[in-house]
């Protein structure tokens, strides 16, 4: 037994385990002592390549339980079978989170140059780990604070004042007392750690609760109409390549917008949400004079509720479409500006390289070959309201939502389609990583998608009604804000905690190269 606890190969196991099943749709029930088992790992090892397999060993394992929804996106949106969308499972696993080893390799080299010593060594672990997670590139950025959002613990409001990143790094770090508290576990040292950690924790979780209740009362409200039509996948691929669909796809939008007009017949409703490419066809310049365009147009007037839809756009300057999100007004009318997507997806929306090699394009002509759009620096408009606009997973970069934040948005709308993903994981994490950013800076936050989770999160973090997956749906939502919202802590001093991390690793790395040149040491 001691011997399966000092040098098992298993450990870094055991800890991808824990950290997988901590994330959501799981509780975070692990995420504090997560990292444990692969630190006793490494302070076991004498060779670097050690500290990287074991580093890799873990993430792999995370991988393949929080993230297996990989599979299932190879195979519905590159058609791959089962057997090769496995095989890209496994290689996903292998790369997608190099976070781990990453911090192993900078560690061990501190460690080797003797920087540290025992407790220190701890810390540097732990500030390796958390820095490297909110550095290093992602394909799908994760981190641990979605989880305690996705779970309903108090302690998620503090991403008011130092962001779900900032939450993340302290969950991490949170892996270092209760380090020190298991190695002195037989003694009372060990159980006065973590006795402290448990009594931080409840004092976290009740600041949070207290900022909830601090929060100014919302001085105005609209009534939004959500739509969710649930176009199937082979019919948005065909309408995305020109291949048809066009009219099929309008009219279930409007069957089921007709629907859920009638069944709130009592209700002033201020305007109507769409989601992502929901209208199938070109909408800027020229093209809203094309017979679909007018139909549009024609659908909003006699009913004379406006619309925010997503559909293409044509970019003038490079010709290539974008991915954008439009207003039209009560009367059908088009209006300005229209934002298109920014963030694209790599080898969905474009190849990563294919301006310096355009051969790529001739080896993946399936991959979309998208424009992009200008970034957050301009705010839709309707009526009065002041509306923050993301396409799809753009709602995974704070900093995107904080710019719009800073422009003075009162809400922000988010359309997706998460079609491509299944029922069991991404669709819920997703959801909660965007709603997320309603906490950041306290505004509310719609969310429509084509086949679900749709839903409407409030600056307070409350999340209302959600949509069923996979069936046509409408849900009207009264929506308070603030006419004027004030920045939040983490919009001021976006970049503090890493940089107070940051700070803290220098200091360390500097004591350390100080006691190694002093006389005597």
């Amino acid at each position: 037994m001691k011997t399966f606890f000092t040098t098992s190969w298993l450990l870094p196991v055991l800890s991808g385990v824990f950290i997988g099943t901590s994330y959501i749709p799981f509780p975070p029930w692990a995420s504090v002592f997560g990292f444990i088992p692969l630190w006793i790992f490494w302070e076991q090892q004498t060779r670097l390549k050690n500290i990287i397999l074991g580093g890799v060993l873990t993430t792999f394992v995370f991988t393949i339980i929080g993230f297996n929804w990989v599979s299932y996106l190879l195979h519905e949106f590159a058609h791959a079978p089962w057997f090769v969308a496995g095989l890209g499972m496994l290689l996903f696993a292998l790369v997608a989170h190099l976070f781990v080893p990453v911090a192993g390799v900078l560690w061990f080299m501190g460690r080797k140059y003797g920087l540290y010593n025992t407790w220190q060594s701890i810390l540097a672990m732990g500030l390796f780990t958390a820095l490297s997670l909110w550095a290093i590139p992602m394909l799908f950025k994760w981190n641990f604070g979605y989880a305690w959002y996705g779970a309903h613990i108090p302690i998620y409001h503090l991403a008011e004042y130092i962001g779900f990143s900032g939450l993340s790094m302290l969950t991490v770090l949170a892996n270092v007392p209760l380090y020190m508290a298991w190695q002195n576990r037989q003694n009372k040292a060990g159980r006065v750690v973590l006795a402290r950690v448990v009594i931080t924790f409840v004092a976290l979780n009740a600041f949070g609760l207290s900022s909830k209740a601090w929060l100014p009362h919302p001085d105005a409200s609209f009534n939004t109409l959500l739509v969710q039509a649930n176009i199937g996948n082979a019919e948005k691929m065909a309408a995305e390549f020109g291949q048809g669909f066009y009219k099929e796809i309008i009219d279930q939008y409007q069957r089921v917008t007709d629907r859920g007009l009638r069944d709130h017949t009592d209700s002033q409703i201020d305007f109507i949400l769409w989601s992502e490419t929901a209208f199938p066809s070109l909408l800027n310049g020229r093209y809203q004079h094309t017979n679909y365009a007018r139909q549009l147009s024609q659908y909003i007037k006699q009913r004379q509720v406006a619309l925010i839809t997503g559909a293409y756009a044509q970019d003038p300057a490079t010709q290539l479409i974008t991915n954008s999100l439009f207003v039209l007004d009560k009367q059908g009318e088009v209006q300005e500006p229209y934002y298109s997507k920014t963030i694209l997806l790599a080898f969905g929306e474009y190849i990563p390289g294919e301006e310096q090699f355009p051969i790529f394009r001739e080896w993946l002509p399936m991959v979309g070959h998208f424009g992009r759009g200008a970034g957050p620096t301009e705010l839709l408009a309707l009526k009065d309201y002041k509306i923050g606009a993301q396409v799809c997973y753009e709602s995974l970069y704070p900093g995107f939502s904080k710019a719009l934040a800073d422009l003075g948005a009162q809400f922000i709308v988010n359309v997706t389609n998460d079609s491509w993903y299944g029922t069991w994981q991404e669709p819920y994490q997703h959801m909660v990583m965007t709603l997320a950013r309603a906490v950041e800076t306290r505004r509310p936050l719609l969310r429509v998608t084509n086949t679900g989770i749709s839903t409407v999160v409030l600056a307070s973090g409350e999340i209302l009604e959600q949509s069923p997956m996979y069936q046509e749906w409408t849900g009207l939502y009264t929506v308070p804000y603030l006419k004027q919202p004030k920045p939040t802590f983490y919009q001021r001093y976006y970049g503090l905690m890493p940089s107070a991390l940051l700070c803290v690793l220098l200091l360390l790395i500097l004591n350390g190269l100080r006691l190694r040149v002093k006389p005597g040491r």
